[in-house]
């Protein structure tokens, strides 16, 4: 089991990572547009306060969190609406996240154990919050680091990534309108140290496989499953690259191929 301390040290450090990316950046810079349409960087970083600020309302004040979704004109454009509200010129919005973020990673650590906190159609621990932020940060870091033609280094941090995009593997056929699979998969990631990062029964006829870094891109839909390097064996495994959705909500539009190297067995 991850322990909760260092996993906020992990996302303490992720987005650090991303900080340093885009603080030297010039205000035409942020206004630049990225890979999400309609969202330039400044809306990424928008993006990750505001869904910090709602994850903090839900480790302190429940009914506070509650009374985001049933006061949102239009459910379906919470996201975009709070970006759009949380934008701001590059120095205010990094100030505001910045602190946003270091007062999630304190609410967090002061949740009593055992506490699930509510969210968007389901409830988590703090735990489980804090890998959820640590996933988007690196998913919107991505974008980030695409729009500015940075390819940035992987990390051992990659790993609650991909085991959050391990965990729901249902959700994802649930998301796109899919039966969940009750067939087990078997996946054997190789991990940035060259190691391998494994989950499921090493028996499973139905198997997934490749770079974690490529496993992570699939399940943050940040790229098309023809261009990662991932080997699915077994029709679960393979429905599962079309499917794949770490996030919480609908699904994602996800991204159009570009090289067709994708590989299915």
């Amino acid at each position: 089991m991850v322990d909760l301390t260092d996993l906020l040290t992990d996302l303490a450090d992720e987005s650090a990572d991303l900080d340093a990316l885009v603080a030297p950046l010039t205000a035409a810079d942020w206004a630049r547009p990225t890979p999400a349409p309609g969202w330039s960087i400044g809306h990424q970083i928008a993006h990750l306060a505001w869904t910090d600020h709602v994850a903090l309302l839900a480790a302190t004040d429940e009914e506070a969190f509650y009374a985001t979704v049933t006061a949102a004109p239009d459910v379906t454009r919470m996201v975009d609406a709070g970006a759009e509200e949380f934008l701001a010129p590059p120095a205010e919005l990094l100030g505001r996240w910045r602190a946003g973020r270091a007062a999630l990673a304190d609410a967090l650590a002061a949740v009593p154990a055992g506490t699930k906190l509510p969210w968007y159609g389901t409830r988590m621990s703090p735990t489980s919050m804090a890998t959820a932020r640590l996933m988007e940060t690196w998913a919107h870091g991505e974008d980030v680091a695409d729009t500015l033609g940075v390819v940035r280094p992987a990390s051992d941090r990659l790993r609650h990534v991909a085991h959050l995009g391990v965990r729901t593997l249902g959700h994802g056929f649930a998301a796109h309108g899919r039966e969940a699979p009750t067939t087990p998969v078997r996946v054997e990631l190789t991990a940035p140290d060259g190691g391998t990062w494994s989950w499921g029964p090493a028996d499973a006829a139905d198997r997934l496989s490749g770079p974690a870094r490529d496993f992570c891109l699939l399940v943050t839909q940040r790229r098309h499953r023809a261009d990662l390097a991932l080997l699915a064996t077994g029709p679960v495994a393979d429905e599962w690259l079309d499917v794949a959705q770490a996030f919480a909500g609908p699904p994602g539009d996800g991204r159009e191929p570009t090289s067709g190297n994708g590989v299915r067995a």
